[in-house]
């Protein structure tokens, strides 16, 4: 196993102790099961970002593209420095 699944798997975990069981993604925030997480840079490394564990975030595999082809993330209007959420899928 490489080090950044490693590290996803340690994220993921870390997180779920804390939301008792439930990751959301960082980017839709909807639950993301541990074997479709990926890891998000929240600042991309073409900005300067890093890959130090506090840039680091989970994220569906299809919302982590999708933002990469959009090429940034919709701020919130109400938080600044929060992503904006697409609203809840009610059924």
């Amino acid at each position: 196993m490489s080090r950044l699944a490693l590290t996803r798997d340690k994220i993921y975990k870390t997180i779920a102790r804390q939301m008792h069981g439930a990751v959301p993604c960082w980017v839709c925030g909807e639950h993301v099961l541990q074997a479709a997480a990926t890891l998000e840079h929240i600042q991309p490394l073409s900005e300067g970002g890093n890959s130090h564990q506090e840039n680091l975030a989970i994220s569906h595999e299809v919302c982590n593209g999708q933002r990469h082809a959009l090429g940034a993330v919709p701020l919130a209007d109400d938080a600044p420095g929060q992503v904006a959420r697409r609203s809840p899928r009610r059924a």
